[in-house]
Order: structure tokens, then sequence, then C-alpha cells
């Protein structure tokens, strides 16, 4: 484990990071872009998933705020990659850094299950989500503000 949290301490910029108090803030900046657009864009496809806003297009909204969601994602996974190499060994010991990562999993799991599956795709086509569709989307609300609330958890440990 030790050789893997050195491996994480060796990447590229993560010196840059340790030592410039501004090359942290802007990676963390962007890490926290990132979440607010994972939430900004994931919320509102759930509910509407769910048959609230039955007046916004399905076939117009999914596609894009799936979209937003995904640069959101990978926004938020590279930089947390990054600031998580900086103090690798404390965060592995941290209680909510792990709820953070298993709910992050689950999380992701469920988006794979959405589209997976092909609910997402069906919603979109016909402007309303089946049955399979409506359950991951509930999950999903329920999931994403708790990575949120487990990686603001995390400084209090």
């Amino acid at each position: 484990m030790d050789i893997l949290l050195a491996a994480f301490g060796s990447l590229p910029g993560v010196g840059l990071l340790r030592d410039s108090g501004t090359a942290y803030l802007f990676v963390n900046a962007a890490h926290i872009l990132g979440i607010g657009l994972i939430v900004g864009a994931i919320l509102p496809l759930d509910l509407r998933l769910l048959g609230l806003f039955p007046q916004a297009p399905l076939a117009v909204l999914g596609p894009f705020l799936s979209r937003a969601a995904g640069v959101g994602t990978a926004t938020a996974v590279l930089t947390g990659v990054w600031l998580f190499a900086v103090n690798a060994s404390d965060y592995v010991e941290n209680t909510a850094f792990l709820a953070k990562l298993a709910l992050l999993a689950l999380a992701l799991g469920s988006i794979a299950l959405q589209h997976g599956l092909g609910g997402f795709r069906a919603a979109v086509a016909s402007g309303s989500a089946p049955p399979t569709a409506r359950l991951l989307a509930a999950v999903s609300l329920v999931l994403w503000p708790s990575v949120l609330i487990a990686g603001r958890w995390i400084g209090f440990m």
C-alpha cells in the first residue's frame, strides 16, 4: 500500500500543488466546479426522469445534461486524484474520504446501469422514463448529494 501511495505522490504536478498554495487553490476550485457541474446536471435530469417538469423536453435536456454531468465527472475525478496525491496517506485513513469513495462508486455504478440497461435511451426516445430508469433516478437523487456531503465531511475528520 505504501508503494501505491508513494506512486500517487510522484504524479506530475503534485510537487507544485504541495509547494504552491495558488496552484492548489486553482486545482481545488476546478474540483469544486466539476462537482457543481455533476450535481447541477444530474439532479434536474433525475427529477425529469422521475416525471417532474413534464413540459421540459427530455429529448433535448436528457442528452445535454448527461454530457454536462460527464464533463463534470471527468473534471472532478481528474482533479480529485491530483488533490488526493498531495496527501494520500492521510486520506486513506480518513473515514469520510473512504465513505465518499464508496458512495462515488455506487453513484457511478447507477449511471452505468442507467445507460447500460437502456432506460435512459428509452426515456429520451419516448419522453417518459420506464420504471427501471425512474428507480435509478431516485437512487441517483440520494447518492450524488451523499457523495457531496461525504466530501465536505472529509475536512471535519
